[in-house]
């Protein structure tokens, strides 16, 4: 299914963006998934940021870690909460889905390789 991704804009460090990011989900999920955030910079074309799996288990990036809280709704649309947010935050921040056996890695990624990814929506943060 097509992911797309809502709600970036820019804030002050130490601020929240007005509206969570969300991430709308295309199509039905199967029962086993992950749902992922990650974020590219003009220095890495991708760095995890949280993910979630079927169960509504968690995992975070230790750069995030109480900081940015991810969630999700019964359709499987994703959101991203972030707050204190940092200079360093600044990013295009994309969300992804892995739709074959679900599960979570550590560090704020899904287990298995991604299989979707939306085009991502900016977030700026100002020092």
């Amino acid at each position: 299914g097509r992911l797309v991704e809502s709600g970036g804009g820019s804030v002050q460090a130490g601020g929240s963006l007005s509206r969570r990011l969300s991430c709308a989900v295309e199509g039905d999920l199967p029962s086993q998934y992950c749902l992922a955030w990650f974020r590219k910079t003009p220095t890495s074309d991708h760095d995890d940021v949280a993910a979630i799996d079927n169960d509504g288990k968690e995992t975070y990036a230790d750069s995030v870690k109480g900081r940015f809280t991810i969630s999700k709704d019964n359709a499987g649309n994703t959101y991203l909460q972030m707050n204190d947010l940092k200079p360093d935050d600044t990013a295009t921040y994309h969300c992804a889905v892995e739709v074959a056996f679900g599960g979570l890695g550590s560090g704020g990624r899904c287990r298995y390789f991604l299989d979707a990814k939306g085009s991502g929506t900016r977030v700026t943060v100002s020092s």
